[in-house]
């Protein structure tokens, strides 16, 4: 049996591997946005720029390709792709991003019933759920003026049907 020279091995870490489907840029979510902004910028429409507005923080709420980012219990943040700053990656670390949310809000999350079960079983934690949690100072700020960019669209909505 003669061997074949011509075709090369993949490389040992990528054998059994699935490729994950790309993307859409971000620049054609950009480009909405630049559209919504010079269409009212041209129609002088203030209630026009709050629907673009309103298209950033949902974009930002929940289409934005991001990373889960949820620390490990070793300490590693996780990279699994997520969609959306207010979501993680699976139940567990959603858990966890739901009570850094709350806790962003000032407040303790109401729907948590036991001690998180992945630091009693295991026994071994490197790092707390509190720090597991926590959120990046750029998811943070940009979740923040998504919600104050919400709440001026609604206050302007309730002004345009005086």
């Amino acid at each position: 049996m003669v061997a074949n020279l011509g075709k090369r091995e993949p490389p040992a870490a990528r054998r059994g591997t699935r490729r994950r489907p790309r993307r859409e840029s971000a620049l054609a979510w950009w480009a909405l946005f630049a559209a919504f902004a010079g269409f009212a910028w041209w129609l002088q429409s203030w209630r026009v720029a709050l629907l673009g507005l309103l298209a950033w923080c949902l974009y930002e709420f929940m289409l934005v390709p991001t990373m889960c980012r949820i620390l490990t219990q070793q300490g590693a943040a996780c990279t699994e792709r997520t969609r959306g700053r207010l979501f993680a990656c699976g139940p567990d670390h959603q858990r966890l991003r739901n009570d850094a949310l709350w806790r962003l809000a000032g407040l303790r999350n109401p729907f948590q019933k036991e001690p998180p079960p992945d630091e009693s079983e295991t026994g071994v934690v490197v790092v707390s759920s509190d720090v597991r949690g926590r959120l990046t100072l750029l998811d943070r700020a940009l979740i923040l003026l998504a919600a104050a960019g919400t709440i001026a669209v609604l206050i302007g909505t309730i002004y345009g049907f005086r």
